[in-house]
């Protein structure tokens, strides 16, 4: 009797549910078991990514550190050793590459200690019919310019080398450092660094960008440019 009861209750509860309700549950099921399968593929693909990345860049380290190259003999301006500066293509156009801690935190510090006791307040290029008056508050940063060869700690060498490497533009193209300090509420209003002749007179060797900053809001800001010319500077 427990026996037939028990079979009696399997076959009643199945009854219970229509063939479009059976169907629904069995799609729900497949649906199911295919969308977990391609989460973990798609996991799995993710983890593979990230693995083969790790491997690729201790296999950068590993070829940096072990491999011994055959240099060529170097001209008179060249140099005698390998270049290996880590860096990453954020855009090709426009070009823009992040080069990680090219300058150390130790180095960006003494850099702003040299400066500091040669600050004076930023100037910009007049045009014709132009006043100190008249531009007054488009840059309101204070800043100085030094030369790599002025630095007895050898800092500003090593960083204007590196540079030189990185863009494989000789130093005697590069203008000096000019290291500026924004404290709060300056700013330097964006504008374009284009020297027409017309509008300022005849340019040696003529440059173009456009840039600019926002007040700064919280503490002091810090910043060290460094302009190259197409041709040899000075």
């Amino acid at each position: 009797m427990k026996g037939k009861a028990v079979k009696g209750h399997l076959i009643w509860n199945t009854r219970k549910f229509s063939k479009p309700s059976i169907l629904i549950c069995i799609f729900f099921f497949v649906a199911g078991l295919f969308g977990s399968s391609i989460l973990f593929h798609s996991q799995e693909d993710t983890n593979e990514g990230l693995r083969l990345r790790r491997s690729e860049s201790r296999l950068l380290r590993s070829t940096t550190e072990k491999t011994e190259y055959n240099l060529l003999r170097a001209g008179e301006s060249g140099d005698n050793s390998i270049t290996l500066i880590p860096f990453q293509v954020l855009s090709w156009m426009p070009r823009a590459l992040y080069f990680p801690n090219f300058a150390s935190s130790e180095q960006c510090d003494s850099i702003i200690e040299m400066a500091r006791e040669r600050l004076e307040p930023s100037t910009v290029a007049l045009r014709k019919g132009e006043t100190r008056a008249s531009t007054e508050g488009i840059r309101t940063s204070s800043g100085m310019f030094i030369k790599a060869n002025e630095d007895e700690t050898g800092i500003l060498d090593v960083i204007e080398e590196k540079i030189a490497r990185a863009t494989k533009i000789p130093r005697s193209h590069f203008e000096d450092f000019n290291v500026l300090r924004y404290e709060i509420g300056q700013r330097y209003a964006s504008h374009y660094d284009a020297f027409n002749s017309v509008e300022f007179g005849l340019q040696e060797n003529p440059r173009t960008s456009l840039h600019g900053s926002c007040p700064v809001i919280k503490g002091e800001k810090w910043v060290a440019t460094k302009w190259m010319r197409e041709q040899v500077y000075g």
